[in-house]
Formats: C-alpha cells, sequence, structure tokens
C-alpha cells in the first residue's frame, strides 16, 4: 500500500511541475509546445540521472525508485502532450514544425536519458 500513496504523491508532484513549467513557456516562449519539449528533455536527464546513480547503491531504494521514477518523473514528463501539441501544429498547416517537434523530443529526450544515466553512474 505505501507504494501506492508514494507513486501517487510523487505523481502530483510531477503534474504541478509540468503544470508550471508549460504555463511559464506561454509567456516566456510563446507557446505551449516549448514548454513540453522543456520538460520531456529535463525529464529524460533527471531520470537517467536517478536510474543511474539508483544502480550503484547497494542500499534497497525500491520506495524511492517507485516515488521519484514512477512518481515524479511519471508525472512530470509526458508523451501525449508530445503528440497532442504536434497534432494541433499539424492541423495548422505546421508540418515542418510538427516534425521538428517529434524528432526533438525523442531524439535530444535519448541523449538525455543517456547522459544522465552516464552521469549518475558516477556520483
Amino acid at each position: 500500500m505505501m507504494v501506492w500513496i508514494l507513486v501517487a504523491l510523487g505523481g502530483a508532484i510531477g503534474t504541478l511541475l509540468r503544470f508550471g513549467v508549460t504555463k511559464l513557456s506561454v509567456p516566456y516562449m510563446g507557446n505551449t509546445y516549448t514548454g513540453t519539449f522543456l520538460v520531456n528533455v529535463t525529464g529524460s536527464l533527471l531520470l537517467g540521472v536517478f536510474i543511474g546513480w539508483s544502480l550503484t547503491k547497494s542500499t534497497d531504494l525500491n520506495y524511492l525508485r517507485h516515488f521519484i521514477a514512477i512518481g515524479i518523473l511519471g508525472g512530470y514528463t509526458t508523451f501525449s502532450t508530445l503528440t497532442l501539441e504536434s497534432l494541433q501544429l499539424l492541423e495548422t498547416g505546421s508540418l515542418s514544425k510538427a516534425g521538428l517537434n517529434i524528432i526533438a523530443n525523442m531524439t535530444i529526450g535519448l541523449l538525455s536519458a543517456y547522459a544522465g544515466f552516464q552521469l549518475g553512474r558516477t556520483i
């Protein structure tokens, strides 16, 4: 039961963080998809750091993994928003922006996760 509570609390925190970043992206960047990109890249990096770090520890971090990796970072990053925003760009005729949005999120997200994983293994 404790794991469920930790995932739920972490998810609430992550969701609020994502909402805040997305809302802040509009006045500063003029759109929401840049905020989603920032969330997905930083979330991938942080997940990589956390998992890389946790795998170097001999102690049982099961509760912490559920709280951070599944809860906070699961609520923080979002694939569904990426797809919806890309669809909205396509519907407005912005094919190049939609394509760039998808490719950048996937490519830079993967590279961020890899970099974070490598970094996490060293700390």
